[in-house]
């Protein structure tokens, strides 16, 4: 099964096919960051760094799916809601100009799972009625990584699996919901001492009511727009962009040295990605964007499985 993919990011799509037996053909990516990453872990013959706009559509390959995490801050309930008006919304469009282009036999969306609902259901009927328009049949899902991946982090995505055959639309499914056995101490050592930079220490403006609230050493806890949130999570916040533009937005524990923020090896893991993904040289707070606006791998790649089955003889 070969794959394009649109808004690659950083490969969490790309990796959670490739883990499920995909080759990956092509991929398109306009962050200069996320395209060292990219490169750094899946090698650089099939990326195509740059504006999807001003990409010659005619020397994409052809292949079987074509996977987009097309841009999700206009449709969240963390941002301005636009929709399709916010210049990031239209990039929908761009995804449409591939499938015209490649006619892919099957279109693989991911997005917040407010899609549905923004715009009171009307953005979600835009997208299943030009899809339709274009001869494929649609089934979707909110998945998330603590529900489908046993991965202790709050991250519901939404899932749009599109087919032109719909005999394939007939026997696909998507996976159903596994227990959470995880916590996260599997995900994060307290006992490991880290880099002096991840830990907070006085004066910092917000140690004194961080180390008055943060008594569970079992949990995490994290700052938010008033300041240090009260709650001690039990599973991960979700892992959010912005925890690179303010570093303090970086969830925290308490470990046997202090507290501290996750690092990006531990985001890593919370995204399910493998100990031998890695960093290039990038700034810290370029990895931090990335691992936010990434997805959780092998909630993919439990939804990828079912995809390539489709094409064994």
């Amino acid at each position: 099964m070969r794959v394009g993919s649109m808004f690659a990011g950083i490969g969490g799509i790309c990796l959670a096919f490739k883990q499920a037996g995909a080759e990956i053909v092509w991929a398109n990516e306009y962050d200069r960051y996320a395209c060292q990453t990219y490169r750094h872990n899946f090698g650089s013959s099939f990326l195509v760094e740059g504006d999807i706009r001003k990409v010659n559509l005619d020397k994409i390959p052809n292949f079987d799916i074509l996977t987009a995490g097309f841009p999700c801050q206009p449709f969240s309930v963390m941002g301005s809601q636009q929709g399709f008006a916010d210049p990031r919304g239209t990039m929908y469009y761009e995804i449409l100009r591939v499938i015209d282009t490649v006619k892919p036999e099957i279109v693989f969306l991911e997005n917040v799972k407010n899609l549905v609902e923004h715009d009171n259901g009307r953005t979600f009927i835009t997208i299943y009625n030009t899809l339709a328009e274009r001869g494929y049949v649609v089934k979707y899902s909110v998945q998330g990584a603590h529900t489908h991946a046993n991965i202790p982090q709050y991250r519901d995505r939404i899932f749009i699996a599109a087919f032109l055959d719909h005999e394939k639309l007939d026997r696909f499914s998507f996976p159903d919901e596994v227990p959470l056995t995880k916590t996260i101490n599997d995900i994060v050592d307290r006992r490991v001492v880290v880099d002096d930079e991840h830990y907070y220490r006085p004066p910092n403006r917000y140690y004194n009511n961080l180390n008055a609230r943060m008594t569970n050493n079992n949990a995490i806890y994290r700052i938010d727009d008033s300041g240090v949130a009260k709650r001690a999570w039990e599973i991960c916040p979700t892992l959010k962009a912005n925890m690179g533009t303010y570093p303090d937005r970086v969830p925290l524990v308490r470990d046997a040295h202090g507290i501290r923020k996750l690092t990006l090896r531990d985001c890593l893991a919370l995204q399910g990605f493998p100990k031998e993904y890695d960093f290039s040289d990038i700034p810290r707070k370029e990895a931090y964007k990335q691992l936010g606006n990434t997805v959780c791998v092998p909630v993919v790649m439990r939804i990828a499985r079912r995809l390539t089955v489709l094409f064994e003889v």
